[in-house]
């Protein structure tokens, strides 16, 4: 499964990147799916972290 942010749609609150810090990162004012790890969206910490998201900007797709 895999997991991408929508810059258009992250404020830049960072929760993702201090709750799952080897997933997700902070640049430029958004988070981001760190490179190598875009097929993390199976892992329950991810999922959590994307349910958790307060402008719902993280998407998990097959």
């Amino acid at each position: 499964m895999k997991v991408s942010v929508d810059r258009g749609v992250c404020y830049g609150s960072a929760e993702c990147a201090h709750r799952a810090p080897s997933v997700f990162a902070f640049e430029d004012g958004f988070g981001v799916v760190r490179p190598g790890r875009e097929e993390s969206g199976g892992d329950p910490q991810v999922r959590e972290v994307a349910e958790k998201c307060p402008s719902q900007a993280i998407a998990l797709t097959e």
